[in-house]
Order: structure tokens, then C-alpha cells, then sequence
């Protein structure tokens, strides 16, 4: 998934065990289309059944909230796709539609249920935070030239692209290409983990910006 979306986590207790995991669910129950004479989504009818739900458990789970602070935590592993009958793990979307990632911060106490292929468990072991400025608009072609030039000059991999997408359209440079720009950090923080019902979530991007409550 590219912008591949990393979050800093604070608060947790530092010798309890913890999931970190991430799931992508609809914003609403519309498909749409892209109008290009006034470069705008529209709506263009209700949303196509839901898929299977998936869940992607980040590679470094299960480690204690020491572990957790201590580092960016990166989704850049995970994986999209619109094939339904997909058996390699991806998550599964379909295409024209709005979708909003969250992550999940899990107490392995509360994590008998956790699977990628059942919904996030919940509970007061269970935190969800999601950021608006995360929803997007599922593709199978970049709607925007400039976006596809963006990832191409963003993409660290992509030199062989950069090279002879020169006089290639960007669409043709991009497609079998997955990018790994690195984009804000947003911080989640939990001022009293153990008492679910009382905690309050920061966020910050980090920048030279202080962390400020949401």
C-alpha cells in the first residue's frame, strides 16, 4: 500500500505484551467514478458486497510495549488487492470505493480472538485509532498524472521506472510498481492503557511540531 502508513506509539505499559495490527474498512456504502472534464469523485451507485474480512498482524507482534515505543512502526508490508478469492493473506478491497485504515493496539491478554481472517477483536484490552486524513479511493489506474509522477520520483525501487518512464506515460511507468515514500508519522498515545474507559488518544505528526491531545 503505498503511502505506506507508520504510526509512533507512547503510554503502553512497558512489560506488557502487545498486537499491533491493521484493518481497512468502507467509509460508506457508495461506489464512485472519476469525472475527469471536472477532475472530481462522484457518486455512482451503492457499494458492491462486502468482502471477507481480513486483518494484517504486523511481523514484529507479539512484543512488549518497551519494544512498541521504542520505534516507527511501518505497514509498508502490507498488501491490497481486489481478488476476492485471494489466499496469499491480502487484505481485500474493491476497487471505486472509500476506505479508511485503522490500527489496532492489542493486550495479548484480549487477544485470544485476533486472527486475519476474522474482525478485530474488541474489549477494554482492544484500542482502535483511525485518522481521517488516511481515507482513500481504491484504483486500479492512477486518476492523476501528477499523483503517478509523485510516486515514481518517491519510490527508492523504482529507478528502472524513473529511467525509461521518461517517455512513457506515468500510468505505464507506476502500474506493477509498489512504492515506499515515507510519509508523516502519526503518534498514538495512551495515558492509562490498563483502564480502557478513561483513556484519552494523542496524536502528533512528527515534525518539529509538540504532541497535542485529539
Amino acid at each position: 500500500m503505498f503511502p505506506a502508513m507508520r504510526v509512533k506509539i507512547a503510554g503502553l505499559d512497558p512489560h506488557q505484551q502487545y498486537y499491533i495490527a491493521m484493518d481497512i474498512v468502507p467509509v460508506d456504502n457508495k461506489r464512485y467514478r472519476y469525472v475527469y472534464h471536472s477532475s472530481k469523485w462522484m457518486v455512482a451507485g451503492n457499494a458492491d458486497s462486502p468482502v471477507p474480512p481480513r486483518v494484517y498482524i504486523h511481523p514484529d507482534s507479539l512484543a512488549s510495549g518497551d519494544t512498541w515505543m521504542r520505534q516507527v512502526v511501518s505497514f509498508d508490508k502490507l498488501k491490497l488487492t481486489n481478488n476476492e478469492l485471494d489466499d496469499q493473506g491480502h487484505i481485500i478491497l474493491h476497487s471505486m470505493h472509500k476506505y479508511q485504515p485503522r490500527v489496532h493496539v492489542i493486550r495479548k491478554d484480549f487477544s485470544s480472538e485476533l486472527s486475519p481472517n476474522k474482525p478485530v477483536p474488541s474489549g477494554e484490552g482492544v484500542k482502535t485509532f483511525s485518522f481521517p486524513e488516511t481515507v482513500f479511493t481504491t484504483v486500479t489506474a492512477y486518476q492523476n498524472q501528477q499523483i503517478t509522477r509523485l510516486k515514481i520520483d518517491r519510490n527508492p525501487f523504482a529507478k528502472g521506472f524513473r529511467d525509461s518512464g521518461r517517455n512513457r506515460t506515468g500510468l505505464e511507468a507506476i502500474m506493477e510498481t509498489y512504492a515506499f515514500w515515507r510519509p508523516p508519522v502519526r503518534t498514538l498515545t495512551f495515558e492509562d492503557f490498563t483502564n480502557m474507559q478513561k483513556q484519552q488518544a494523542f496524536s502528533q505528526f512528527l515534525t518539529n511540531k509538540s504532541a497535542s491531545k485529539l
